[in-house]
């Protein structure tokens, strides 16, 4: 059988025909090689350069190759951390003319490291509780998807640091399997499988003297669990409201912000007992929300408050008859969006008087007055209106600011 490399760019065979395919993994020369730390693995993997790419290179058989291939291509199209799939090459043989094994190439995450390598020096309980937060939300994410991972461990995820947090992102889909939705029985499987291998692989690290003294790796092993329940209530949870009451979609929103995650998406349906919400969450890189409000709006912001104007414009746009996400005779977003800064965020910005405005920035003043209206709603237990916020938030807090006044241009 000839060597064939089946891979999703049509510029990787060129660079990776450069690469010695005739040789096992463990034996190719170091010029080929590329010095990265390493996480446990039941096959053979070594980090290797093509072209200006640095790429994770894993010897299994043909037919789990192709399969895993298959799967991180479908967890990258469904928007889910995991590392992303570059090729599959068959048809390998020695110089002997016995055939190999297959490999399967992945594009290797800049910045991340196996947990192992974090723990080469002793790492304190606060950021270890803060890699199990990651490492939880991962698998909320996959199970939201339909994907079972089937082993999930410290050891088939990598981590990155994400400002004072952790991302997490799949690197082993082999034993997995993506279904329409996951059963109650399918999540908890994997959650116990969770539970027993993270337990065992810090158990590991303390005999080797590499885990802090006060750290019980049961213990920490068992806290995925409580963490994965907490979010997935959250985050799977229909509420429903008394009609008009916004104030508690934004109380909903805020907690899922609180919890690390951003709403990709929200549906409300109008029922006679109220609105029922249904949100579709996400977690995001940094930077994410100036990036999307300045491509559905034109606004350029810092990232806390595109973050919050984001939230607003979502909840804004649900209530809309003519937004209907997914379906192709409804407006698109950019519409909407740039209908919500003409009929929304403009005349709100312009009611604030100029001389009052002080140093801020029309994208800081409409957040204000949004965090204004939540403080007014949350006294009130009711939604107070934005209007209603905005008369009380020049009436009473802008007078009492005691910088400098100075007016800018919207």
């Amino acid at each position: 059988m000839a060597l064939q490399i089946n891979a999703t760019n049509p510029e990787h065979p060129a660079l990776l025909l450069e690469l010695p395919w005739h040789l096992p993994l463990e034996e190719w020369p170091d010029k080929y090689l590329v010095p990265l730390p390493r996480g446990i693995s039941r096959h053979v993997v070594r980090y290797a350069r093509a072209g200006d790419e640095v790429i994770a290179v894993k010897e299994l058989a043909q037919r789990p190759a192709l399969r895993e291939y298959e799967l991180l291509r479908d967890l990258d199209r469904l928007g889910i951390p995991a590392v992303d799939p570059l090729a599959v090459v068959t048809g390998r043989t020695g110089p002997d003319g016995e055939p190999l094994e297959c490999v399967l190439i992945t594009r290797h995450l800049g910045g991340s490291m196996p947990y192992r390598s974090m723990f080469e020096t002793t790492m304190r309980p606060a950021t270890m509780h803060r890699l199990m937060d990651a490492l939880a939300v991962l698998l909320v994410r996959l199970h939201l998807a339909g994907f079972a991972w089937g082993d999930c461990s410290l050891s088939n995820t990598l981590f990155r640091r994400d400002a004072g947090a952790f991302a997490a992102y799949l690197v082993d889909a082999e034993t997995g399997d993506l279904h329409p939705e996951l059963t109650r029985g399918q999540r908890e499987y994997d959650l116990d499988l969770a539970r027993v291998n993270i337990s065992g692989e810090l158990l590991d690290l303390e005999a080797s003297g590499a885990l802090h003294p006060s750290v019980d790796p049961i213990d920490f092993g068992t806290e995925i669990c409580a963490r994965y329940q907490e979010l997935w209530k959250e985050l799977t949870r229909t509420s429903v409201y008394p009609a008009g009451k916004h104030h508690y979609i934004e109380r909903r929103i805020r907690r899922l912000n609180e919890l690390g995650f951003d709403v990709a998406e929200m549906q409300i349906e109008h029922a006679s007992n109220g609105d029922s919400v249904t949100f579709v969450p996400k977690v995001v890189d940094a930077g994410h929300h100036q990036r999307q409000l300045l491509r559905l709006t034109g606004l350029d912001t810092e990232e806390n408050q595109a973050r919050r104007l984001l939230n607003d414009l979502e909840s804004w746009m649900a209530t809309q008859d003519d937004y209907a996400p997914g379906d192709p005779l409804g407006a698109r977003p950019e519409v909407l969006a740039h209908r919500w800064v003409r009929e929304v965020f403009r005349p709100t910005v312009r009611s604030v008087p100029p001389e009052l405005r002080g140093q801020m920035d029309p994208a800081q003043i409409y957040h204000e007055l949004l965090e204004h209206r939540w403080y007014l709603s949350e006294r009130a237990q009711h939604d107070i209106g934005l209007e209603t916020a905005v008369e009380d938030y020049i009436q009473r807090v802008l007078p009492k600011r005691r910088e400098p006044l100075r007016s800018t241009e919207e």
